[in-house]
């Protein structure tokens, strides 16, 4: 919650320093993005490769699954159905 100190000190700060005070968060913050990222592990492509065919392969044994699963229950409820009409 802003207090009257707080309000006052803020409309007394010169624009030009709230300018200068962003320019500089933003280049620390580019300083340290690139310091974080050279030190990433990056995967080589034939991990890449590899792990993208896993990723692949087991959408389409989920689909499969999820399908028989489907028509399973969908056989199912129209036995019940059938039953009580």
């Amino acid at each position: 919650m802003a207090t009257v100190a707080n309000v006052q000190q803020s409309e007394n700060k010169p624009v030009a320093s709230g300018v200068t005070e962003w320019v500089t968060r933003a280049r620390d913050y580019i300083q340290d993005l690139r310091g974080e990222m050279a030190r990433v592990t990056w995967p080589s492509w034939s991990q890449v490769r590899s792990t993208t065919g896993v990723v692949l392969v087991a959408i389409f044994l989920f689909a499969a699954y999820f399908a028989v699963v489907d028509v399973v229950m969908s056989r199912f409820v129209q036995r019940i159905f059938a039953t009580f009409v």
